[in-house]
C-alpha cells in the first residue's frame, strides 16, 4: 500500500460496469495497543460504552459490513512483569456486542473468540442469542490458542498441542452448527389451551465424539436464528490456518499489505477451497488496514509519520528489541544501535504476544543491515519493521488504491483499524466513502437485512445466495 495511486498495470483484470466488484468493510474497535495512538489528547476511553456506540455507529453510517472486537484473554507480561504500555482492560466481547445491538440497525456485530478455552454448546448459544438480538448481524472470529501461559487462567492449564489446536477448532466449530441445526423450524409449539410454549420432537439432539469433544446435548435452546449460522470469520496465516479457513471460514481476516503478497494468497485460499467443494465466492478475504488522510500526499505523509513515532515512543522502541532478543537490554538506547550480540532463539521475555519472527538470529542479522544501509538507530527502525498495512495519502488516492486492491484480486475488501478510539473512523466515512460510491464499487444502501445479506454469502439452509453477493 503506498502513498500515491499505483496507475494502470498489465497484470491486474480490467473491469469496467457491472464487472467491478463491491467493496466489503469491516471497522475494528482497537483497544489499546501498538496501532493505537492512545496519546493523543484527542483519545477516548477505550472502556467506556460510549466509545464502542461511537465506532459502530460512525462504521453503520459508512454502510459497512461489520463492527469488529478483538480479544484478550490475559494481560500481557514483558521481562516477568504486567507491560503497562498497552494494558487499559478489555470489557468481554458478548455483553458489549449485545448492548451494541440495541443500538445500530443493520451493522454486522462481529466478536473474536477462542475455540481452544470455550466449550462449543455453550458459545453456540450465546452467538445464536446475539444473531436473535440483532436480527441476523451475528459474527464469530474464531481463533485457536495453544499457549499455556494463557492457558494458565484456565482448568486446563494450556495442555493443548499446538498440532492440536485446528484439530479442537474444526470440531468445535463442528458441535457449534450441530446445534444451530438441531432446532428444525417448526420446532417450537404452543398449547392451544394454555399458550404455553413447548419444544416439540423436531429439536433434535446433538451427537458428536472426536479427538477433542465427546458431547451429547439435548439439542438447541433456541429457535433456528435469522441467518441460520452466525458468519464465521478466520484469522491464521499458517499452512494449517488457511486449511482451517478455507474448509470452514465466511470470511478471512489477513495481514496481506501488497498487491501481490495478497493475490497470492487470496488464489492459494481458493485453490483450498475448492478441494473442500466450495465456489470462490463463498469466503471473503479481508486484510487488516490502517490509513491516514492528508489534504496533499506530502501532509499525509508527514502525518503518517508523526502517528508512527506517536505509536512507537522510547519504551515501545527498546520492548519490541527485547521481545526478539528474548531478553532484557538494558541501557539500549531508543536512538542508538542494535545488540551487537545474536538474540537467543529459545529464550521468552514477553509472553501473551504473538511472536511472529521463527529465525531471531537471522531477522535480527536482517535489521542490522536495514539499519546501517538507512542510517537508523533502534526507534527509527522498529517504527518500520512493525508497521501495519496502510493507505497513505489523499481522500481520492486512497479510494484508488482500496478499488485497485479489490480490483486485482488481492482481496474483497479491507478491515479498518483506526489510529485513534473512538473518532479514528469519521474522516474516512466523511471523505474517502462519497469517493468509492462515486466510482461505483461501494453501496450507497443497505439492501439485506442480515450480515450474511452485506457479505453476498449464503444462507446455510438456503440454496439462493444473498442479496448483496457481487459480480
Amino acid at each position: 500500500m503506498s502513498t500515491t495511486p499505483a496507475g494502470p498495470r498489465p497484470d491486474v483484470p480490467r473491469r469496467t460496469g457491472a464487472q467491478r466488484k463491491q467493496i466489503h468493510f469491516g471497522a475494528h474497535f482497537p483497544g489499546v495497543n501498538s496501532t493505537t495512538v492512545w496519546r493523543d489528547p484527542r483519545a477516548g476511553s477505550q472502556t467506556d460504552f460510549s466509545s464502542f456506540v461511537h465506532l459502530a455507529r460512525t462504521a453503520e453510517r459508512g454502510l459497512m459490513d461489520f463492527f469488529f472486537l478483538a480479544e484478550g484473554l490475559r494481560l500481557r507480561e514483558h521481562l516477568g512483569r504486567i507491560f503497562d504500555l498497552d494494558v487499559v482492560g478489555r470489557p468481554d466481547t458478548l455483553p458489549v456486542l449485545d448492548a451494541l445491538a440495541a443500538v445500530t440497525e443493520r451493522i454486522g456485530l462481529a466478536g473474536t473468540l477462542n475455540a481452544t478455552f470455550n466449550e462449543p454448546v455453550e458459545l453456540a448459544r450465546q452467538l445464536a442469542t446475539l444473531d436473535h438480538l440483532s436480527g441476523g448481524r451475528a459474527a464469530w472470529n474464531v481463533v485457536t490458542s495453544s499457549d499455556a501461559f494463557t492457558g494458565e487462567n484456565f482448568r486446563r492449564g494450556g495442555f493443548l498441542a499446538r498440532e492440536d489446536r485446528y484439530v479442537r477448532a474444526a470440531e468445535f466449530v463442528e458441535v457449534a452448527r450441530r446445534s444451530w441445526d438441531s432446532w428444525a423450524e417448526d420446532a417450537l409449539v404452543a398449547d392451544p389451551g394454555s399458550g404455553v410454549f413447548a419444544r416439540s420432537a423436531a429439536v433434535a439432539p446433538v451427537r458428536f465424539r472426536g479427538r477433542q469433544f465427546d458431547v451429547r446435548a439435548d439439542g438447541a435452546q433456541l429457535p433456528r436464528s435469522p441467518q441460520g449460522h452466525p458468519v464465521l470469520l478466520q484469522a491464521g496465516d499458517s499452512p494449517e490456518g488457511r486449511e482451517f479457513g478455507a474448509a470452514t471460514a465466511d470470511a478471512i481476516f489477513t495481514l496481506h499489505g501488497t498487491l501481490e503478497a495478497g493475490r497470492e494468497f487470496r488464489a492459494d485460499v481458493q485453490r483450498r477451497m475448492a478441494a473442500h467443494g466450495r465456489a470462490p465466492g463463498d469466503v471473503k478475504v479481508l486484510p487488516g488496514a490502517t490509513f491516514v488522510l492528508g489534504d496533499t500526499p506530502a501532509e499525509a505523509a508527514e502525518r503518517a509519520r508523526e502517528v508512527r513515532f506517536q505509536q512507537v515512543g522510547p519504551e515501545q522502541a527498546v520492548a519490541f528489541v527485547e521481545q526478539l532478543w528474548g531478553r532484557e537490554l538494558p541501557g539500549l538506547d531508543p536512538d542508538g544501535p542494535l545488540p551487537a550480540q545474536d538474540p537467543d532463539p529459545e529464550a521468552v521475555a514477553t509472553r501473551g504476544r504473538v511472536q511472529h519472527a521463527k529465525d531471531r538470529v537471522g531477522t535480527a542479522r536482517r535489521w542490522r543491515e536495514l539499519a546501517r544501509a538507512n542510517g537508523w538507530g533502534v526507534r527509527e527502525l522498529v517504527v518500520e519493521v512493525s508497521a501495519r498495512p496502510q493507505f497513505v495519502g489523499t481522500p481520492q488516492q486512497v479510494a484508488e488504491e482500496v478499488d485497485l486492491f479489490v480490483q486485482a484480486d488481492a482481496c474483497d475488501g479491507f478491515i479498518l483499524i483506526p489510529t485513534l478510539t473512538p473518532t479514528g473512523l469519521d474522516e474516512f466515512v466523511d471523505r474517502v466513502v462519497p469517493l468509492l460510491q462515486e466510482r461505483g464499487t461501494y453501496r450507497t444502501g443497505y439492501t439485506g437485512e442480515t450480515l450474511r445479506d452485506h457479505l453476498g454469502l449464503r444462507h446455510p439452509h438456503r440454496s439462493s445466495t444473498a442479496t448483496e453477493e457481487t459480480a
